[in-house]
């Protein structure tokens, strides 16, 4: 489906590997776009048999004995959320002859100044319920996009038996064949930055090339954090005669799951950095997009396909929704922390949604929790953090490794382990034991090996609780990784307050105090560049300390370009407030304060 099609100004982002597994069949009929998580194909399997079972469908298990079950899983999963999504919206238009209130919620839910909602509203005063309305329903609204989600780094090595599988079934080369060879007219989204040889791959799917008439069956999608990586990453698909049809912006530190900061670039200028050079990206990109498709003597587009910039990471109201969308000429904004307050729409359990309707700033924090080596966004007293803390209370730390979906690290004999696995902690901590540390330097190292978290199982748990599907692994705790943003969303909502929230109908935020988006991710970096600095060994080594000298320019440069924008936009009464600009202020002098001593 063409994203011109797309109803709504906004989309929900991937969510961990089970928050928003099933997203699009909650919300896809309304027009609304999601993402989808193609991690952990054994939750799924389990989903695609849930989902059969509650549509009276057919089902037939995809055990790992089969070949290539991994991709195999994928694409009947994605076959069948698109299956379920057709029909319920065809159903959804079927109920303009019943007065159902299902089509009155689709339309109600789109932006009040959408051409699709005023004109609907046009014809039902002119022709009622009439064959002429019927034939513009059918023609002008459109289910969301079903688009699915691809860690790029998540490309772990097979084996069968002993026998190292080929390359094209590590984990992201099976989950990108999954997608590719299923039924959707959708987007797969590449985060965590490049995969070359992943990258590649996608030259051998028909499916990602434009037809005669320029039609692109599947597009591309890579969330980047700056306008350079936007453009290597796009030349490189388009040497291929792949197009990159959406860019998507996110926060390096505002935002939810693995936490993946710049070098001290903020959110404003690297907007401000897109919409100045987008149609330089546009026309370079197309260029080498074009010369590839001749060269493949493949029928390539006269003009560029459409190619959109989207942003994402702690927006929280629609004053910074329409000001992101309007000063920065974007095509949508990513919400996805507070729709986990929305059981409509996230798989979230009852305990796990208490804990984050009371979470405050205080408790949510960038953890060392990924096996990763990432930092990742956590909140405390979560069910899963809480199971593993019982564990070292009882001398047996780390988790029986089931999944392996982030054994990333060779073991002795050259197969991939997790960091998390009991048996990786346990030879980790004898190591440690032999070093004759002092008592706090060990217990600082032993610290740094028993917080890893298995977030295979954790991430999927609560999925597992909303659905009543047994627990793996003899676990049920939860991890669950919301954004900073959360604090300020202190009540579950439904799916039409939320997005009456997102267009300026209602105000869901009880609190007064919540910062301006800009203003609370410079926070984030400051404290981040901080506690860099804090872990460097004074004085600080040339290297890192050059570094660190380039990210505190960096924010500096940031402060510069916000003072100059909240001073100059007269769009900025309703974005920016008197206390956004005090703690702006406060935020300047505060950086001006941080002391990088470099080592002679």
């Amino acid at each position: 489906m063409s994203y011109q099609t797309k109803l709504h100004s906004f989309h929900i982002p991937v969510l961990g590997t089970g928050y928003t597994l099933d997203t699009p069949v909650n919300v896809a009929h309304f027009g609304i776009s999601s993402v989808i998580s193609v991690v952990d194909d054994v939750l799924i399997e389990k989903m695609r048999e849930m989902y059969s079972k509650k549509f009276d469908l057919p089902f037939q298990s995809i055990t790992d004995a089969i070949d290539d079950f991994r991709a195999k899983r994928i694409t009947a999963y994605l076959n069948l959320v698109d299956k379920i999504v057709k029909s319920k919206f065809e159903e959804l238009k079927a109920t303009l002859q019943k007065k159902s209130t299902e089509l009155e919620k689709f339309i109600d839910m789109l932006p009040d100044m959408s051409t699709v909602k005023q004109e609907y509203l046009k014809h039902i005063n002119e022709f009622g319920q009439s064959s002429k309305l019927n034939q513009w329903i059918q023609k002008n609204l459109k289910p969301g996009s079903i688009d699915i989600n691809i860690m790029t780094k998540l490309d772990k090595e097979n084996y069968k038996g002993n026998d190292k599988l080929p390359i094209e079934y590590n984990d992201a080369h099976a989950a990108l064949r999954g997608f590719a060879l299923s039924d959707l007219e959708s987007s797969i989204v590449l985060s965590a930055g490049m995969n070359p040889r992943l990258s590649s791959y996608f030259e051998s799917f028909e499916d990602f090339y434009p037809t005669p008439d320029g039609y692109l069956k599947k597009q591309i999608i890579i969330k980047v954090s700056d306008y350079r990586s936007a453009l290597i990453q796009g030349k490189f698909f388009a040497k291929k005669g792949l197009w990159v049809s959406e860019y998507r912006i996110e926060s390096g530190l505002n935002c939810g799951g693995h936490a993946f900061a710049t070098d001290g670039y903020l959110m404003g200028p690297i907007l401000e950095e897109f919409k100045n050079s987008r149609e330089s990206l546009l026309h370079e990109t197309f260029q080498m997009f074009q010369q590839a498709l001749k060269a493949k003597n493949r029928p390539y587009p006269e003009t560029p396909p459409e190619m959109r910039i989207t942003a994402q990471g702690g927006v929280g109201t629609s004053q910074e929704h329409d000001f992101l969308l309007e000063n920065y000429n974007l095509d949508s904004i990513g919400w996805g922390t507070p729709f986990l307050l929305v059981p409509e729409a996230t798989n979230v359990d009852e305990g796990t949604l208490d804990l984050l309707c009371k979470a405050k700033e205080e408790d949510l924090y960038l953890s060392g929790i990924s096996p990763l080596g990432v930092p990742f966004n956590s909140v405390r007293n979560n069910s899963k953090g809480i199971e593993k803390e019982e564990k070292i209370r009882n001398g047996k730390p780390g988790a029986a490794c089931i999944k392996k979906y982030l054994a990333l690290y060779a073991d002795a004999s050259g197969k991939p382990t997790c960091t998390a696995s009991r048996t990786y902690q346990r030879k980790k901590i004898q190591e440690l034991q032999e070093k004759n540390l002092s008592p706090a330097e060990y217990e600082k190292e032993y610290k740094k090996i028993v917080e890893k978290e298995c977030l295979c199982l954790g991430l999927a748990a609560s999925t597992l609780k909303v659905h009543n599907i047994p627990k793996e692994g003899g676990s049920d705790g939860v991890t669950i990784c919301p954004g900073p943003n959360l604090a300020y969303f202190s009540r579950r909502m439904t799916l039409k307050e939320m997005i009456d929230h997102i267009y300026g109908r209602i105000n869901v935020i009880e609190r007064t105090d919540r910062p301006n988006l800009f203003v609370k991710e410079l926070s984030l970096y400051v404290d981040n560049l901080k506690q860099q600095i804090s872990n460097e060994v004074t004085p600080i080594a040339k290297a890192h300390a050059k570094r660190l000298e380039t990210f505190k320019k960096n924010l500096f440069e940031g402060i510069a370009y916000y003072k100059e924008l909240f001073f100059k936009n007269d769009k900025l009464q309703n974005f920016v407030s008197e206390t956004d600009l005090t703690e702006l202020a406060k935020l300047e002098n505060s950086l001006k304060d941080v002391e990088i001593t470099i080592a002679l």
